[in-house]
This record gives structure tokens, C-alpha cells and sequence, in this order.
């Protein structure tokens, strides 16, 4: 959020009056041609920025300010600010005519970049371009007044290829990619001259060349690279570093054989000592050979000088995330050669990393490796995935950067994961390690990623996990705390609030250890859940208002509609799942943690698809119909979850029936009614002392239908459930009921009363309208006017008509 008054400037920017800018344009502009530039032209540039940026519409500038505009950022000799800001109004508002930009170039380097910035954002397409191209090629080829190569060449190419990729011709690309590998394998071995003032008693002087080092004081050996330490670079050394930079793009873009531009392309991790190049280094067998084949052959010489010269994991790991991250160049290696001389750098570099998690996110690289090239070089990887998925979660869930990386690195390979490595989705109670402790965070990646993890023989239990993530959540801080705090330190502990202090005193007691390590448990396997939840959630409800457990309990609901769809959609579940699952519904729908309005979410994503799992499996409702019965059974399941008694409700009344499962015997249909009778009579008893119902009126409607639909799959039921239906009306109407219930509620319950009650005086009607076929629901009964269910539909609404002569007295 902006601050008060940054939000008004905003808001004036933005309700600015057309005129008004225009009156404005007309200031600037005179203010732009006095001889000298003041400083309430600065300020006036700076306002006409801040109105072009605040509004998501392009705002119209009057053509000669434009122009004016133009010429001030063409113009080398203005000042630096005025071209900024003369760069960033143009870019923001309505395009100009690039043409004009690109006409005269500048040989001027900062001229150029913020001419080439308007150009990029303005173009249309990369005809408009085509001139700024050219002349980047030029300059790539020849070298300024100066002697010195424009540095902001190689980022403008970059931006441009990313837009236009067609841009450059082979030629051209094989002329970028000479030049990228001299700038890589020929750099300057010596830092750049710098000035010393000489000491007091002389003038200036230019000191000798010094040469480079590494991290380590160690003097570079053969190559310069991005890692080299220097008090100054020369411009050769510059251009190696933006070289570096923008490899990655150039090798992805310009891999036009078609074999190697994937996002599975594997990586090569140059295992160097000291500091030189702990890099992700990726050759492309393709066009660009020869700039693949030179970066690889830096790398492999690096590490080969610096392997013996250090044992111990020493200082050049001060720089290994900034670059590890930086260069991540996907590859696909064909020359098995380039695999086996890449091997032992790799398995010496996991060697020194894999016992210090320290620098876990280094061996994410190194898996990404083993796992595209393991196998053409016949090497184990199962060691490496065993220490990624079960010590890197479980130890640093709480590094947001890796957590980032790692799922991000499981996104990526998620296909070969599931086919080739056994302890990936066994691993899911680890890797949702991430997601409870940064819940906000990852939730977008955890619902792309979740399909995969689900797996017949752990399908049930991942369901649990995910029921449990807010304790989890609230396991994981308490993990955190513990380790901070001693026991003894009770200062400390009372310091985090009396609520924190109790919980941190139940992680430690011995009696509870076995609850918090199933919770934290590192793999699937050991049971779908655990017989003393409710007591887990007990002990941790102190921490239920925890902002950490507060958000993670919000992505629950969106975690659950992804694993049900797939489960119910994708991966077809056979029929013992689905039993279970419908089991874990009817249990767990009581069982989760107290977090505010946590409960009421989740028991609506299971009333959702208890509906979409009986519709696919209609047997069900005789399967589990023992424990279908006691939660029906049960009016207190009313007050606490009324949405998904009334959806089991409802699947009672459509599915329990001979049509879906020839094991519905009357006597099944007959106990079903008896119970829910007796649940509607109870809910509806009129009493003076009564207070008014707590309940929905669809919840009533929905018992009376539901007992209706029973009543016409045995007949011998109708009058018991006519005689309850009649006793609506008093029920309705009643003083408690009028107290709580709209006039519109009231006519429901009695509307649909009175229908069933006329229906059910036709049995063989009501049979056929309360209890359709199972083939009722196909699209041939809405297209064929001749089939019966529309014909029995129109004579049905005619008996009920409100005026019909055929209603029976």
C-alpha cells in the first residue's frame, strides 16, 4: 500500500482534466526551448511523467511536445535526468513514430540505450526495429571514438531477441556468436587502469595493471570469468560479464535444430574449487557449436586448475547463489563425451556440498543433472534423490528461496520424477513442508504440482495431509521455536505470549512426541492418519490464530477441489478409493482443526464432491450405507455441519434405489426412511417453549423430498411419509419459525409439502418423477420430444396445477 500522500498525488494524476493536460503540455514546452534548463522544467517533466504512468490508458501528448521530446533524448549533450525522463514520458504515452528515432542513430552509448528503450517498448513489430538491429550489428563489429565497445550493446540485443527472435538472419547470428565467444574465452587477464591521486606532493598517475584474483586471493590461471575479483575491469572484461548474462537467452533462442530448445533440457555444473566458476554451464549441439563447445571448455578448465589447489569447502561459496541462480541454461547433451568428461566434475562438487545443507540449493543443479544424464552414463542417482527429497525439505522449509527452487525444480521434471525416481511421491509429507510455511507464497506452484503426487497406494493418506497442513503449519513453528529456546529459559519463553509457551511445553513432552513426529513425519507409508487427531488438535489450539496456521488453513479448500478433480476426473479412481475417500468425508468433516471459518470451507469442498463421487459411483451409498446411516441418523451433525448433512441428504434420496444398485433391498430403503423420519420429526416438533430453528429451510425441503423419493421405492411407506408432510403447514407456521423465517421461506416448506402430498397420492406418477432411471440424466431425454420423461413431465404439471380438474379430492 502507498502512503497517504503518495496515494493523493496518484489520485490527482490520475483526474487530471483533458484541457488541463493540455494547458500543462503547452508550459513544458516553452519551458523546453529557454537556453537554459531550470529546475521547474525538471519538476514540470517530473509531474507530466507521474500523470502518463498513473492511469492504465495511454494518455495523448500534443505532437510538438513529442517531437521536442525526441530531439532532447537524441541530443547528446542534454543531461542525463532530462533524457531519463524524456525517455520514460515517451515510453508511457501513446506511440510516436519509432521511424523518427531510428532515422540518425547516436554513436553516443547512453544516448543510444535510452532511445533503444523507447524503441523496444514503442514498436509494433520488428520491421519497426529493424534500423536499431543494424546498427547494434555495427557497433558489435567496430569500435567507438574512444576505442571503447559500447557496454549497453549486448543488453539492448538481448531484450530485442527475446521480442523478435526472427530478427537475426544465420549470418548474423553466427557473427553474435563469434564475437559472445571471443568476449568469453579472451578476456584481459589483468584489472583495468585506474587513477591514483600519487600522494601529496605529486600529481596523478596511472597505476601498473594488477592482476586478477579469485574470491580466495588465488591469481586467476587461464580464463577470466564473471567470479574474478578486480579493483577495475577493463571493457573486454565487461563484455565477458554481460556475455555471461545473457547466454542463456541467446543459446535457448538461436537453438534452431529443433533437438535441444525444451524446458527439460538437462544442466552441467562446473565443479570448481576457490572461486571460479561454480556454474550451470549447458552445450547445445547444434548451430552454435562453437560458442557452446568454447563455454564448456572454460569451464572444464577451470575446474581441472583449481581441483587440487583446495580440499575444504572454503570462501568462494561467498558468491555461489548469486550465480547459480543467474545462470541457469537448459541443455540437452548429445555427445555423450561432453557427459562423461562432466560426470566427475559433478560428482566431486555433490561430494563437497551434500553433507552441509547449508548450500542445499546448489544441489538442485546437480539432481537436474543426474536426472537427464544418469542413465547414458550408467551412474546411480538414487543417493542424490534420497538426500534431496529427504533431508532438504525437512530441514530447510523455512529458506523461501529454495523453497522456490526445489518445487520449481519438481514442476519442471514432475513427468520423469513420477517415472524414475521411487521416493518422489512417497516424499509428499516433506515437500508440503514448503507449502505449510509458505503458504501465500507457493499455493499457485502447489496446485500445478499436486497431480502429480497422487498415487493409488498413498492417495488416501495425502488426503489426510492435506487436511492436516494447518497443524503442520503450527507443528513446524513450534519446531522452530523449540530450537531457539532452551527449556530452562523460561524468560524467553514466556516472552512469545502464555498461548506459545503452553504449546512449546506440549512439543516437548514426552507423552505427545509420537503425535508431532507423525505430523512431521519425512515420507508417506506409515498410516493415512493417526487415532488421536482430535487430541493433536487440542494441544496445538492455542496456536490457531497463528497468522502463519491462519494461512495456510486458507489454501486448503483451492489444495482440495485440485485433488478431488484429479483424483475423480483424471485418474478415473477405482472403486476401493472410492470408498475410502468417501469414508475420510464423512469422517474428517468433524475432525479439523478449530480455525476460524476453516471448517465451514472445507465441508463445502466435501459437499461438492461427495455429489460428483456418488454420481460416478452410485454403489457407494450401499457400500458404505452403515456409516452413511449413523451420520444421517444424527441431528447434532445438523447444527455443526448442516451443508454436508443436507448433501448427504440428498444422495440418499437420489442414488439409494434398485436402479443403481441391485443389492437396495426394501428392508435398506425402509431403515433409511425410519431414520431420517425421525430426524424431520424431531427438527420440526412444535413446542411453546421451542426456540427458533437454527436451521435452513432448505434443509427441511431437502428431508421432505429426500423422504417422498424413498416412499415411492416402497410404496408401503407412502402414508407414513404423507402424514409427516401434512404436519408442515403447523410447523411453518408456527411463532419460533415465523420469528427466524422469511413469508418466502414459510411458502417454500408449505409449497413443496402440498406438491409431494399431491404427489404421492398417484403412486406410479410419483414413482416416475421422485425416481428417474439412471439413464434419465442422458442427453437423449433433453433432444427426443418423443421419449416419456417429457410427455410425464407436462402431464404431472397439469395435475398439479393449482386449477386442474384431474386433482384428486
Amino acid at each position: 500500500m502507498y502512503a497517504a500522500a503518495t496515494e493523493s498525488l496518484i489520485k490527482q494524476a490520475r483526474e487530471i482534466k483533458e484541457e488541463e493536460l493540455q494547458r500543462f503540455c503547452g508550459r513544458i514546452f516553452k519551458q523546453l526551448h529557454t537556453k537554459d534548463v531550470s529546475g521547474d522544467t525538471v519538476d514540470s517533466l517530473q509531474r507530466l511523467n507521474l500523470i502518463v504512468s498513473a492511469t492504465k490508458y495511454a494518455r495523448e501528448l500534443p505532437s510538438d511536445l513529442v517531437m521536442k521530446l525526441q530531439t532532447v533524448l537524441r541530443s547528446s549533450s542534454c543531461p542525463e535526468h532530462l533524457q531519463v525522463l524524456s525517455s520514460s514520458i515517451i515510453r508511457e504515452s501513446s506511440p510516436p513514430s519509432v521511424h523518427s528515432l531510428c532515422s540518425d542513430p547516436s554513436h553516443d552509448s547512453r544516448t543510444f540505450s535510452y532511445v533503444a528503450s523507447v524503441v523496444l517498448t514503442q514498436a509494433g513489430n520488428k520491421e519497426d526495429v529493424m534500423p536499431l538491429c543494424h546498427h547494434l550489428l555495427k557497433s558489435l563489429e567496430s569500435r567507438l571514438s574512444d576505442g571503447q565497445i559500447s557496454r549497453h550493446t549486448l543488453p539492448i540485443l538481448s531484450k530485442m531477441i527475446t521480442a523478435y527472435p526472427e530478427i537475426l538472419t544465420d549470418d548474423q547470428v553466427n557473427l553474435v556468436s563469434r564475437k559472445l565467444v571471443d568476449w568469453l574465452r579472451y578476456a584481459s587477464m589483468q584489472q583495468g587502469a585506474s587513477m591514483s591521486s600519487g600522494g601529496f606532493f605529486s600529481g596523478p598517475r596511472t597505476r601498473q595493471p594488477a592482476p586478477l584474483t579469485e574470491v580466495d586471493g588465488v591469481v586467476v590461471g587461464n580464463f577470466f570469468t564473471v567470479l574474478c575479483v578486480g579493483q577495475s575491469y577493463t571493457e573486454d572484461q565487461w563484455m565477458n560479464m554481460y556475455t555471461f548474462s545473457m547466454i542463456k537467452s541467446w543459446l535457448l533462442t538461436y537453438d534452431t535444430d529443433g533437438t535441444t530448445n525444451t524446458e527439460s533440457g538437462s544442466q552441467l555444473v562446473c565443479f570448481m574449487i576457490s572461486i571460479s566458476l561454480l556454474l550451470l554451464i549447458y552445450c547445445y549441439m547444434g548451430p552454435q557449436t562453437s560458442l557452446k563447445c568454447q563455454f564448456f571448455e572454460i569451464v572444464i578448465s577451470k575446474s581441472s586448475e583449481r581441483s587440487e589447489l583446495h580440499r575444504g569447502i572454503d570462501v568462494w561459496f561467498i558468491r555461489i547463489r548469486q550465480y547459480l541462480v543467474e545462470i541457469q541454461l537448459f541443455d540437452n547433451l548429445r555427445d555423450p563425451s561432453y557427459v562423461y568428461r562432466a560426470f566427475p566434475c559433478i560428482k566431486a562438487l555433490y561430494g563437497r556440498l551434500n553433507g552441509d545443507l547449508t548450500y542445499a540449493r546448489a544441489l538442485l543443479p546437480i539432481a537436474q543433472f543426474y536426472l537427464n544424464h544418469s542413465e547414458t552414463a550408467a551412474v546411480d542417482s538414487e543417493a542424490v534423490f534420497c538426500q534431496l527429497f529427504s533431508h532438504c525439505p525437512a530441514e530447510q522449509f523455512n529458506e523461501t528461496m529454495l523453497a522456490f527452487e526445489f518445487v520449481q525444480f519438481c514442476l519442471l521434471n514432475a513427468s520423469v520424477l513420477q517415472d524414475r525416481v521411487a521416493n518422489y511421491r512417497q516424499s509428499f509429507p516433506n515437500l508440503l513442508k514448503f507449502l505449510a510455511w509458505n503458504s501465500s507464497g507457493l499455493i499457485e506452484e502447489f496446485v500445478e504440482l499436486l497431480p502429480s503426487l497422487i498415487a493409488p497406494d498413498t492417495a488416501i493418506e495425502l488426503l489426510h495431509t492435506i487436511l492436516d497442513l494447518p497443524c503442520l503449519a503450527a507443528a513446524l513453528d513450534l519446531q522452530q521455536r523449540s530450537a531457539c529456546y532452551h527449556a530452562s529459559d523460561r524468560t524467553t519463553w514466556d516472552q512469545q505470549g502464555a498461548k506459545v509457551a503452553a504449546c512449546l511445553d506440549a512439543f516437548r513432552q514426552p507423552l505427545y512426541r509420537g503425535l508431532f513426529l507423525y505430523i512431521l513425519r519425512p515420507e508417506a507409508g506409515t498410516g493415512d492418519t493417526i487415532d488421536r487427531l482430535k487430541m493433536l488438535h487440542e494441544i496445538l489450539a492455542d496456536m490457531a490464530e497463528s497468522p502463519r496456521v491462519v494461512r495456510c488453513a486458507q489454501v486448503i479448500p483451492v489444495l482440495l477441489q485440485v485433488y478431488f478433480n484429479t483424483v475423480t476426473q483424471v485418474r478415473k479412481a477405482d472403486e476401493k478409493m472410492m470408498n475410502q475417500m468417501l469414508l475420510v468425508l464423512l469422517e474428517r468433516n468433524s475432525l479439523l482443526y478449530n480455525i476460524k471459518t476453516f471448517n465451514v470451507e472445507v465441508q463445502k469442498v466435501f459437499s461438492t464432491h461427495l455429489q460428483a463421487l456418488c454420481r460416478l459411483h452410485p454403489p457407494l451409498i450401499v457400500d458404505q450405507s452403515r456409516e452413511i446411516l449413523e451420520f444421517a441418523s444424527s441431528p447434532a451433525n445438523i447444527y455443526s455441519k448442516e451443508d454436508f448433512y443436507t448433501h448427504v441428504v440428498w444422495v440418499i434420496g437420489e442414488y439409494l434405489s434398485v436402479s443403481y444398485d441391485p443389492r437396495c433391498t426394501v428392508e435398506l430403503i425402509t431403515s433409511f426412511f425410519e431414520s431420517l423420519e425421525a430426524v424431520l420429526f424431531e427438527i420440526t416438533q412444535v413446542r411453546q417453549s421451542a426456540s427458533p430453528p437454527s436451521f435452513s429451510p432448505r434443509l427441511v425441503t431437502v428431508l421432505m423430498t429426500t423422504l417422498a423419493k424413498l416412499a415411492t421405492r416402497s410404496q408401503d411407506l407412502i402414508p407414513r411419509v404423507s402424514l409427516c408432510l401434512s404436519k408442515m403447514r403447523t410447523f411453518a407456521r408456527s411463532a419460533p419459525v415465523m420469528a427466524c423465517y422469511s413469508e418466502e421461506d414459510t411458502e417454500e416448506i408449505i409449497t413443496r409439502a402440498h406438491e409431494l402430498i399431491n404427489l404421492l397420492k398417484l403412486p406410479n406418477v410419483a414413482q416416475f418423477v421422485l425416481a428417474p432411471s439412471a439413464g434419465g440424466d442422458s442427453p437423449r431425454w433433453h433432444r427426443d420430444t418423443n421419449a416419456s420423461l417429457p410427455q410425464g413431465m407436462r402431464a404431472v404439471s397439469g395435475l398439479l396445477h393449482r386449477h386442474s380438474s384431474f386433482l384428486p379430492t
